[in-house]
Protein backbone atom coordinates (compact mmCIF):
# COMPACT_ATOMS: atom_id res chain seq x y z
CA UNK A 1 0.00 0.00 0.00
CA UNK A 2 1.72 3.49 -1.11
CA UNK A 3 1.72 5.93 1.52
CA UNK A 4 -1.59 8.04 1.32
CA UNK A 5 -0.91 12.10 0.77
CA UNK A 6 -1.52 14.10 3.70
CA UNK A 7 -2.49 17.96 3.95
CA UNK A 8 -3.60 20.29 5.33
CA UNK A 9 -7.03 21.46 4.62
CA UNK A 10 -9.09 24.88 4.05
CA UNK A 11 -11.36 25.22 7.40
CA UNK A 12 -13.71 27.83 8.07
CA UNK A 13 -13.55 29.38 11.89
CA UNK A 14 -15.96 27.84 14.89
CA UNK A 15 -18.77 30.29 16.28
CA UNK A 16 -18.17 30.18 20.35
CA UNK A 17 -21.24 29.77 22.30
CA UNK A 18 -20.86 31.39 25.75
CA UNK A 19 -22.39 28.16 27.00
CA UNK A 20 -20.24 25.76 25.63
CA UNK A 21 -17.70 26.87 28.31
CA UNK A 22 -16.93 23.79 30.50
CA UNK A 23 -14.28 21.40 31.41
CA UNK A 24 -13.68 18.75 28.88
CA UNK A 25 -13.71 15.78 31.85
CA UNK A 26 -17.38 16.84 32.50
CA UNK A 27 -18.79 17.02 28.38
CA UNK A 28 -22.57 15.07 29.14
CA UNK A 29 -21.99 13.84 32.37
CA UNK A 30 -23.86 14.46 35.63
CA UNK A 31 -24.94 12.89 38.77
CA UNK A 32 -27.34 10.44 38.05
CA UNK A 33 -30.46 10.76 39.79
CA UNK A 34 -33.47 7.64 39.48
CA UNK A 35 -36.17 7.85 41.78
CA UNK A 36 -34.16 10.21 43.94
CA UNK A 37 -31.25 8.22 44.86
CA UNK A 38 -27.97 10.21 43.64
CA UNK A 39 -25.62 7.45 41.78
CA UNK A 40 -22.38 8.52 40.17
CA UNK A 41 -20.76 7.19 37.43
CA UNK A 42 -17.15 6.61 37.08
CA UNK A 43 -15.90 5.89 33.59
CA UNK A 44 -12.66 5.30 32.57
CA UNK A 45 -12.77 6.67 28.78
CA UNK A 46 -10.68 4.95 26.01
CA UNK A 47 -7.15 5.94 25.59
CA UNK A 48 -6.67 6.15 29.74
CA UNK A 49 -8.57 9.00 30.32
CA UNK A 50 -10.50 8.77 33.24
CA UNK A 51 -13.38 10.92 33.60
CA UNK A 52 -15.73 11.06 36.44
CA UNK A 53 -19.11 12.19 36.85
CA UNK A 54 -19.94 15.76 38.69
CA UNK A 55 -20.62 15.54 42.03
CA UNK A 56 -24.54 14.39 42.89
CA UNK A 57 -26.46 17.69 43.65
CA UNK A 58 -24.09 20.27 41.17
CA UNK A 59 -24.66 19.65 37.56
CA UNK A 60 -27.93 18.24 36.52
CA UNK A 61 -27.56 15.98 33.00
CA UNK A 62 -29.04 17.01 29.98
CA UNK A 63 -32.42 16.85 30.18
CA UNK A 64 -34.47 16.87 33.57
CA UNK A 65 -37.37 14.55 33.53
CA UNK A 66 -39.70 17.38 34.60
CA UNK A 67 -43.49 16.92 33.29
CA UNK A 68 -44.15 19.39 30.46
CA UNK A 69 -40.54 20.89 30.60
CA UNK A 70 -38.79 21.49 27.16
CA UNK A 71 -35.30 19.66 26.85
CA UNK A 72 -32.18 20.93 27.24
CA UNK A 73 -29.45 21.02 24.46
CA UNK A 74 -26.79 19.17 26.17
CA UNK A 75 -23.27 20.33 26.21
CA UNK A 76 -21.29 19.98 23.04
CA UNK A 77 -22.07 21.15 19.76
CA UNK A 78 -24.74 23.00 18.02
CA UNK A 79 -27.32 20.67 16.50
CA UNK A 80 -27.18 22.44 12.74
CA UNK A 81 -25.01 21.56 10.15
CA UNK A 82 -22.75 23.74 8.41
CA UNK A 83 -23.11 22.54 5.15
CA UNK A 84 -26.64 20.47 4.83
CA UNK A 85 -29.52 22.16 5.17
CA UNK A 86 -33.49 20.74 6.30
CA UNK A 87 -32.19 18.21 9.44
CA UNK A 88 -30.90 18.68 12.71
CA UNK A 89 -28.44 16.41 14.74
CA UNK A 90 -29.74 13.77 17.12
CA UNK A 91 -27.52 11.96 20.03
CA UNK A 92 -28.26 8.42 19.73
CA UNK A 93 -27.77 5.23 21.29
CA UNK A 94 -29.91 2.36 19.69
CA UNK A 95 -28.21 -0.92 21.70
CA UNK A 96 -29.26 -1.39 25.46
CA UNK A 97 -29.85 -3.93 27.85
CA UNK A 98 -31.84 -4.53 30.93
CA UNK A 99 -32.43 -7.65 33.24
CA UNK A 100 -34.80 -9.07 30.82
CA UNK A 101 -31.73 -10.48 29.24
CA UNK A 102 -28.53 -10.67 30.50
CA UNK A 103 -28.50 -6.98 31.96
CA UNK A 104 -28.43 -5.51 35.45
CA UNK A 105 -30.78 -3.24 35.82
CA UNK A 106 -34.42 -2.15 35.52
CA UNK A 107 -35.97 -1.58 32.30
CA UNK A 108 -38.55 0.78 33.86
CA UNK A 109 -35.44 3.05 34.57
CA UNK A 110 -33.35 2.74 31.18
CA UNK A 111 -35.40 5.12 29.26
CA UNK A 112 -35.39 8.08 31.81
CA UNK A 113 -31.47 7.41 32.71
CA UNK A 114 -31.12 7.97 28.43
CA UNK A 115 -32.94 11.04 28.47
CA UNK A 116 -31.71 12.36 31.80
CA UNK A 117 -28.05 11.55 30.39
CA UNK A 118 -28.76 13.77 27.22
CA UNK A 119 -29.66 11.59 24.46
CA UNK A 120 -32.09 12.39 22.18
CA UNK A 121 -33.13 8.86 20.69
CA UNK A 122 -32.64 5.22 23.08
CA UNK A 123 -33.47 1.55 22.32
CA UNK A 124 -33.86 -0.95 24.83
CA UNK A 125 -32.47 -4.34 22.63
CA UNK A 126 -32.38 -7.19 24.90
CA UNK A 127 -31.56 -10.68 23.90
CA UNK A 128 -33.30 -13.11 21.77
CA UNK A 129 -32.04 -16.51 22.29
CA UNK A 130 -33.53 -20.17 21.98
CA UNK A 131 -36.81 -20.70 24.51
CA UNK A 132 -36.34 -17.42 26.04
CA UNK A 133 -33.32 -18.72 27.93
CA UNK A 134 -31.44 -15.50 29.54
CA UNK A 135 -33.56 -13.46 26.58
CA UNK A 136 -36.46 -12.24 26.12
CA UNK A 137 -40.18 -13.66 26.67
CA UNK A 138 -43.28 -12.54 25.14
CA UNK A 139 -44.41 -10.98 28.09
CA UNK A 140 -41.05 -9.34 28.18
CA UNK A 141 -41.23 -7.93 24.69
CA UNK A 142 -44.99 -6.10 25.65
CA UNK A 143 -43.38 -4.90 28.20
CA UNK A 144 -40.61 -3.33 26.21
CA UNK A 145 -43.20 -2.05 23.97
CA UNK A 146 -45.34 -0.37 26.78
CA UNK A 147 -42.20 1.14 28.47
CA UNK A 148 -41.25 2.37 24.85
CA UNK A 149 -44.23 3.87 24.32
CA UNK A 150 -44.79 5.58 27.77
CA UNK A 151 -40.82 7.16 27.69
CA UNK A 152 -42.12 8.48 23.71
CA UNK A 153 -42.18 12.28 23.65
CA UNK A 154 -42.37 13.41 19.65
CA UNK A 155 -40.49 15.81 19.07
CA UNK A 156 -38.40 16.08 22.34
CA UNK A 157 -37.23 11.79 23.40
CA UNK A 158 -37.63 9.49 20.57
CA UNK A 159 -38.04 5.90 22.67
CA UNK A 160 -37.66 2.93 20.90
CA UNK A 161 -37.99 -1.20 21.47
CA UNK A 162 -36.31 -3.78 19.46
CA UNK A 163 -34.20 -6.95 20.30
CA UNK A 164 -31.03 -8.64 19.80
CA UNK A 165 -31.07 -11.32 17.56
CA UNK A 166 -28.04 -13.64 19.61
CA UNK A 167 -26.42 -16.37 17.89
CA UNK A 168 -23.43 -18.02 20.14
CA UNK A 169 -21.43 -18.75 16.64
CA UNK A 170 -22.63 -16.61 14.03
CA UNK A 171 -22.88 -13.05 15.50
CA UNK A 172 -25.73 -10.63 16.69
CA UNK A 173 -28.13 -8.43 15.18
CA UNK A 174 -30.64 -5.73 16.38
CA UNK A 175 -33.56 -5.67 15.10
CA UNK A 176 -36.45 -2.18 15.63
CA UNK A 177 -39.42 -1.30 14.30
CA UNK A 178 -41.23 -5.05 14.28
CA UNK A 179 -44.24 -5.86 16.23
CA UNK A 180 -42.87 -9.37 17.13
CA UNK A 181 -39.09 -10.55 17.76
CA UNK A 182 -37.34 -13.53 16.26
CA UNK A 183 -35.51 -15.88 18.67
CA UNK A 184 -33.26 -18.62 17.33
CA UNK A 185 -36.11 -21.36 17.01
CA UNK A 186 -37.88 -19.06 14.63
CA UNK A 187 -34.54 -17.99 12.48
CA UNK A 188 -31.50 -19.99 13.70
CA UNK A 189 -29.13 -18.43 11.00
CA UNK A 190 -28.51 -15.06 9.72
CA UNK A 191 -30.47 -15.73 6.14
CA UNK A 192 -33.43 -17.10 7.51
CA UNK A 193 -33.64 -14.17 10.19
CA UNK A 194 -32.99 -12.13 6.72
CA UNK A 195 -35.75 -14.11 4.91
CA UNK A 196 -37.57 -13.04 8.43
CA UNK A 197 -37.05 -9.60 8.29
CA UNK A 198 -37.94 -9.21 4.87
CA UNK A 199 -41.24 -10.18 5.67
CA UNK A 200 -41.38 -7.18 8.13
CA UNK A 201 -41.55 -4.12 5.47
CA UNK A 202 -39.83 -0.83 7.43
CA UNK A 203 -37.96 -3.06 10.19
CA UNK A 204 -34.43 -2.17 10.16
CA UNK A 205 -31.58 -4.16 11.69
CA UNK A 206 -27.92 -3.89 12.26
CA UNK A 207 -24.62 -5.89 12.66
CA UNK A 208 -23.95 -5.67 16.05
CA UNK A 209 -19.70 -6.06 17.38
CA UNK A 210 -18.71 -7.63 13.90
CA UNK A 211 -16.55 -9.98 13.85
CA UNK A 212 -16.64 -10.47 17.48
CA UNK A 213 -18.03 -13.92 16.99
CA UNK A 214 -16.20 -17.02 14.69
CA UNK A 215 -18.53 -16.71 12.01
CA UNK A 216 -19.54 -13.15 11.32
CA UNK A 217 -22.88 -13.74 9.69
CA UNK A 218 -21.80 -16.27 7.88
CA UNK A 219 -19.06 -14.30 6.59
CA UNK A 220 -21.31 -11.53 5.68
CA UNK A 221 -22.63 -13.54 3.21
CA UNK A 222 -25.10 -11.26 0.92
CA UNK A 223 -28.55 -11.03 0.73
CA UNK A 224 -29.87 -8.67 -2.03
CA UNK A 225 -33.19 -8.36 -0.96
CA UNK A 226 -31.98 -8.07 3.07
CA UNK A 227 -29.77 -4.59 1.97
CA UNK A 228 -32.24 -2.46 2.19
CA UNK A 229 -33.59 -3.11 6.06
CA UNK A 230 -29.63 -3.78 7.34
CA UNK A 231 -28.79 -0.30 7.74
CA UNK A 232 -25.96 -0.64 10.75
CA UNK A 233 -22.49 -1.96 11.20
CA UNK A 234 -21.30 -1.08 14.81
CA UNK A 235 -17.61 0.37 14.39
CA UNK A 236 -17.57 1.38 18.14
CA UNK A 237 -19.46 -0.86 20.87
CA UNK A 238 -18.51 0.12 24.28
CA UNK A 239 -14.94 1.38 24.04
CA UNK A 240 -14.00 -0.52 21.07
CA UNK A 241 -13.19 0.42 17.65
CA UNK A 242 -14.20 -2.40 15.55
CA UNK A 243 -11.97 -1.31 12.34
CA UNK A 244 -9.02 -4.29 13.21
CA UNK A 245 -11.15 -6.69 14.47
CA UNK A 246 -9.77 -9.66 14.34
CA UNK A 247 -6.85 -8.58 12.02
CA UNK A 248 -4.01 -9.86 14.34
CA UNK A 249 -5.62 -13.35 13.80
CA UNK A 250 -5.59 -12.82 10.21
CA UNK A 251 -8.99 -12.16 9.40
CA UNK A 252 -10.34 -9.29 7.17
CA UNK A 253 -11.50 -6.19 9.04
CA UNK A 254 -14.94 -5.96 9.40
CA UNK A 255 -15.87 -2.80 7.42
CA UNK A 256 -14.19 -4.19 4.26
CA UNK A 257 -15.79 -7.62 4.23
CA UNK A 258 -19.54 -5.97 5.25
CA UNK A 259 -19.01 -3.66 1.96
CA UNK A 260 -16.94 -5.82 -0.38
CA UNK A 261 -19.57 -8.32 0.02
CA UNK A 262 -22.02 -5.98 -1.17
CA UNK A 263 -23.86 -4.97 2.66
CA UNK A 264 -24.60 -1.00 2.35
CA UNK A 265 -24.69 -0.26 6.17
CA UNK A 266 -24.56 3.10 7.72
CA UNK A 267 -22.18 2.86 10.70
CA UNK A 268 -22.89 3.77 14.12
CA UNK A 269 -21.58 3.36 17.52
CA UNK A 270 -23.54 1.74 20.85
CA UNK A 271 -23.02 1.79 24.37
CA UNK A 272 -24.04 -2.09 24.20
CA UNK A 273 -25.14 -1.12 28.47
CA UNK A 274 -25.69 -4.03 30.69
CA UNK A 275 -25.47 -1.81 33.76
CA UNK A 276 -27.56 0.62 35.30
CA UNK A 277 -26.28 3.91 33.86
CA UNK A 278 -27.76 3.56 30.65
CA UNK A 279 -26.52 6.61 28.61
CA UNK A 280 -23.89 8.38 31.14
CA UNK A 281 -20.62 6.57 29.79
CA UNK A 282 -18.35 8.69 28.61
CA UNK A 283 -15.95 7.30 25.51
CA UNK A 284 -18.34 4.45 24.56
CA UNK A 285 -20.14 3.89 21.47
CA UNK A 286 -22.71 6.25 20.20
CA UNK A 287 -24.17 7.68 17.00
CA UNK A 288 -25.78 10.81 15.28
CA UNK A 289 -28.50 10.77 13.27
CA UNK A 290 -29.52 13.77 11.01
CA UNK A 291 -33.10 13.95 10.96
CA UNK A 292 -36.36 16.18 10.20
CA UNK A 293 -37.99 15.81 13.67
CA UNK A 294 -37.59 14.05 16.67
CA UNK A 295 -39.82 11.18 16.20
CA UNK A 296 -39.72 7.48 15.26
CA UNK A 297 -40.68 8.01 12.00
CA UNK A 298 -38.12 10.70 11.45
CA UNK A 299 -35.46 8.38 13.15
CA UNK A 300 -36.43 5.02 11.12
CA UNK A 301 -36.17 7.26 8.04
CA UNK A 302 -32.93 8.69 8.76
CA UNK A 303 -31.40 5.59 9.62
CA UNK A 304 -33.04 3.82 6.45
CA UNK A 305 -30.79 6.63 4.25
CA UNK A 306 -28.00 6.07 6.21
CA UNK A 307 -27.20 10.06 7.01
CA UNK A 308 -25.67 8.92 10.33
CA UNK A 309 -22.13 8.66 11.85
CA UNK A 310 -20.54 6.71 14.76
CA UNK A 311 -18.45 8.10 17.30
CA UNK A 312 -17.27 7.43 21.10
CA UNK A 313 -17.25 11.11 22.34
CA UNK A 314 -20.70 13.05 23.56
CA UNK A 315 -21.84 16.62 21.88
CA UNK A 316 -19.53 15.69 18.25
CA UNK A 317 -21.49 17.03 15.49
CA UNK A 318 -20.11 15.08 12.26
CA UNK A 319 -21.91 16.20 8.82
CA UNK A 320 -20.17 14.82 5.45
CA UNK A 321 -20.41 15.53 2.22
CA UNK A 322 -18.97 14.00 -1.59
CA UNK A 323 -19.85 15.97 -4.32
CA UNK A 324 -22.43 17.51 -2.62
CA UNK A 325 -24.04 13.81 -1.59
CA UNK A 326 -24.72 13.11 1.95
CA UNK A 327 -22.66 10.31 3.86
CA UNK A 328 -24.95 7.41 3.42
CA UNK A 329 -25.54 8.63 -0.22
CA UNK A 330 -24.85 7.36 -3.86
CA UNK A 331 -22.05 9.58 -6.04
CA UNK A 332 -22.84 9.03 -9.66
CA UNK A 333 -18.92 8.47 -10.75
CA UNK A 334 -16.70 6.27 -12.72
CA UNK A 335 -13.69 8.05 -11.97
CA UNK A 336 -12.23 11.96 -11.13
CA UNK A 337 -12.13 13.91 -8.70
CA UNK A 338 -14.60 14.40 -5.34
CA UNK A 339 -15.01 16.84 -3.69
CA UNK A 340 -15.62 16.35 0.29
CA UNK A 341 -16.93 18.40 2.97
CA UNK A 342 -16.31 17.97 6.55
CA UNK A 343 -18.22 19.71 9.55
CA UNK A 344 -16.58 18.82 12.54
CA UNK A 345 -17.44 20.34 15.91
CA UNK A 346 -17.56 19.68 19.74
CA UNK A 347 -18.40 23.19 20.76
CA UNK A 348 -15.41 25.31 22.72
CA UNK A 349 -14.45 22.44 25.02
CA UNK A 350 -13.08 20.92 21.42
CA UNK A 351 -12.78 24.64 20.14
CA UNK A 352 -9.09 24.39 17.86
CA UNK A 353 -8.35 20.93 18.49
CA UNK A 354 -6.42 18.78 15.89
CA UNK A 355 -7.76 16.18 14.15
CA UNK A 356 -7.02 14.13 11.45
CA UNK A 357 -9.69 13.00 8.32
CA UNK A 358 -8.57 9.42 7.15
CA UNK A 359 -10.53 8.55 3.04
CA UNK A 360 -10.36 5.26 3.79
CA UNK A 361 -11.31 2.60 0.68
CA UNK A 362 -11.42 -0.96 -0.10
CA UNK A 363 -8.36 -3.16 0.57
CA UNK A 364 -8.26 -7.14 0.56
CA UNK A 365 -8.02 -7.41 4.65
CA UNK A 366 -7.87 -3.41 5.66
CA UNK A 367 -8.97 -0.55 3.93
CA UNK A 368 -6.67 1.13 1.65
CA UNK A 369 -6.00 5.00 2.98
CA UNK A 370 -5.95 7.32 -0.24
CA UNK A 371 -5.45 10.35 1.73
CA UNK A 372 -4.99 11.35 5.12
CA UNK A 373 -6.14 15.69 6.07
CA UNK A 374 -5.17 17.52 8.97
CA UNK A 375 -8.21 19.48 10.72
CA UNK A 376 -9.48 21.23 13.77
CA UNK A 377 -12.42 20.48 15.67
CA UNK A 378 -14.72 23.50 15.18
CA UNK A 379 -13.95 23.95 11.02
CA UNK A 380 -15.38 22.80 8.09
CA UNK A 381 -12.23 20.59 5.96
CA UNK A 382 -12.56 21.26 2.29
CA UNK A 383 -10.68 18.60 0.18
CA UNK A 384 -10.25 16.54 -3.11
CA UNK A 385 -9.72 13.57 -3.62
CA UNK A 386 -9.45 11.41 -7.29
CA UNK A 387 -11.46 8.15 -6.61
CA UNK A 388 -12.08 5.50 -9.31
CA UNK A 389 -15.12 3.32 -9.31
CA UNK A 390 -12.15 0.14 -10.56
CA UNK A 391 -10.74 0.62 -7.34
CA UNK A 392 -14.12 -0.57 -5.59
CA UNK A 393 -17.36 1.18 -5.21
CA UNK A 394 -17.50 2.75 -1.58
CA UNK A 395 -15.71 5.44 0.31
CA UNK A 396 -15.98 6.24 4.07
CA UNK A 397 -14.09 8.97 6.32
CA UNK A 398 -12.87 8.15 9.65
CA UNK A 399 -11.93 10.94 12.24
CA UNK A 400 -8.87 10.39 15.03
CA UNK A 401 -7.36 12.13 17.24
CA UNK A 402 -3.89 11.73 15.85
CA UNK A 403 -2.26 12.74 19.69
CA UNK A 404 -3.69 8.73 20.82
CA UNK A 405 -2.80 5.58 20.17
CA UNK A 406 -5.38 2.98 18.71
CA UNK A 407 -5.39 0.12 21.39
CA UNK A 408 -6.18 -2.43 18.83
CA UNK A 409 -3.80 -1.31 15.94
CA UNK A 410 -4.08 -2.79 12.82
CA UNK A 411 -0.68 -3.08 10.36
CA UNK A 412 2.88 -1.63 11.18
CA UNK A 413 2.34 1.64 9.94
CA UNK A 414 -1.08 1.55 9.09
CA UNK A 415 -2.72 5.50 9.07
CA UNK A 416 -5.27 4.31 10.72
CA UNK A 417 -3.17 3.39 14.15
CA UNK A 418 -4.06 6.07 15.78
CA UNK A 419 -7.37 7.01 17.82
CA UNK A 420 -10.48 6.56 16.07
CA UNK A 421 -13.39 9.82 16.98
CA UNK A 422 -15.82 8.97 14.35
CA UNK A 423 -16.88 7.47 11.27
CA UNK A 424 -18.76 8.40 8.49
CA UNK A 425 -21.62 6.70 6.69
CA UNK A 426 -20.21 5.58 3.53
CA UNK A 427 -20.78 6.38 0.25
CA UNK A 428 -21.29 4.00 -2.82
CA UNK A 429 -19.60 4.96 -5.99
CA UNK A 430 -21.81 4.34 -9.16
CA UNK A 431 -20.61 5.06 -12.50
Amino acid sequence: MSEPHRHHCHHHGHDDHESDRIPYGQVGLAAHTVGGVGRRSMLAAAGGMLMLAAVPGTARAATAITAGAPAVTAPGASRASRISQGTTLVHADLHNHTVMSDGDGSADQAFASMREAGLDVAALTDHATMFAISGLSQSEWRTTGELANAADDPGRFTAIRGFEWSHPLQGHINVWNTSDFADLLRAGSPGSLYRWLTGRPGGLASFNHPGREIGRFDDFSYDAAARPQLVGLEMFNRTDDYLFEGWSSRTTSPLVACLNAGWRPGLTGVTDEHGTTWGFHEGKGRSGLWVTENTRTAVFEAMAARRCFATRVSGLRLDATANGVRMGGVISLTSGDVRFRVDLDRGAVWDGKPLRVQVLRPGTSVPTVVDVVDTVAGSVADFTVPLDVADGDWVVLRISDPELANPTPGPAGHPCNDFGVAYSSPWWLRP
